[in-house]
């Protein structure tokens, strides 16, 4: 009997690390995601600028060289465009878009969709400038509140699971 109550202790501390690691991922992942973007938004510029490719060809290739779930969000917006307009597109497929951004990052990624497909060249540039602004304040937030709570989770979790296991004793 005591064998199975340290085994059950020994389950429940593991458990609070786990969870401690996984509540922390969250935030790195997030910024992760953020950079990603801004990776994709400048690969998105240079190739409108450069090549004047259609969007969809350019949310195609860009989907293809992300990969994560950056990626997914252009793949999405593309299949979206066989029956929607370009900003229609990006905003539904950012909206649905499953990854650790917040609603706050989503509504900044959004501001793509204002001038997206609507305007010439030179103003769905500007709008592109204006968006990784915005993902710059973003990422420098993001990154504070990663160093902040970071640690926070991966030691109070399992601090409170040493409570518990206490409180069982």
């Amino acid at each position: 009997m005591i064998l199975i109550k340290y085994i059950l202790f020994i389950l429940i501390f593991l458990t609070s690390i786990i969870i401690g690691r996984l509540m922390s991922k969250k935030y790195v992942d997030r910024v992760r995601e953020l950079k990603d973007m801004k990776n994709a938004l400048n690969i998105f510029n240079s190739k409108i600028k450069f090549t004047y490719e259609p969007i969809g060809e350019v949310f195609e290739e860009i989907s293809m060289t992300m990969n994560n779930n950056i990626g997914d969000i252009f793949a999405d917006a593309k299949e979206k465009m066989s029956n929607r307009t370009a900003s229609m597109a990006w905003e539904s497929a950012v909206e649905h878009s499953d990854n650790n951004l917040n609603n706050e990052d989503k509504q900044t990624i959004k501001l793509l969709s204002k001038l997206l497909g609507q305007t010439d060249l030179e103003g769905q540039i500007s709008q592109i400038a204006v968006t990784e602004e915005f993902i710059n304040r973003q990422i420098n937030q993001a990154e504070k509140e990663r160093e902040k709570n970071e640690k926070l989770y991966k030691k109070l979790v399992p601090v409170l699971g040493m409570a518990i296991i206490v409180i069982l004793i």
